[in-house]
């Protein structure tokens, strides 16, 4: 029997990064008028929720592939949610200090998500040997 030790999700720094990231798009959201919220900004808080939710999703599942479609999405959430607050720095609805705390965030959790998958893949191919 394998006395492996498993690391909580909550421990899980990509995890952390990515609810990090929800906090900082969420200020951004409260500071939004009704209509820019209701235009850009509920798609931007959304996209970027649903990064660390496929990530948390992801670390549920049992099966490598199953985890690593989940971790796809939660990389596909993410391009969004960039998309969305371009959209909104374009349009001058988010401060400068949103926007350092925001891409500051964004910079550490974008090589963190991709080795994390990367090494998902690495831990399916090792169990097979």
């Amino acid at each position: 029997m394998d006395n492996k030790e498993y690391l909580n999700l909550d421990k899980l720094e990509v995890y952390l990064l990515s609810r990090e990231l929800s906090r900082i798009a969420w200020e951004v959201h409260q500071n939004l008028t009704w209509q820019a919220k209701k235009i850009n900004g509920d798609q931007f808080v959304e996209s970027t929720d649903s990064t660390g939710a496929n990530i948390a999703e992801g670390y549920g599942r049992y099966h490598y592939l199953d985890k690593i479609k989940f971790y796809y999405n939660a990389r596909a959430s993410m391009k969004e949610s960039r998309h969305w607050f371009e959209i909104l720095l374009e349009r001058k609805m988010i401060t400068c200090t949103e926007r350092k705390k925001y891409l500051h965030i964004y910079a550490k959790l974008s090589p963190k998500l991709n080795a994390f998958i990367s090494v998902t893949y690495k831990n399916k191919t090792n169990k097979k040997s």
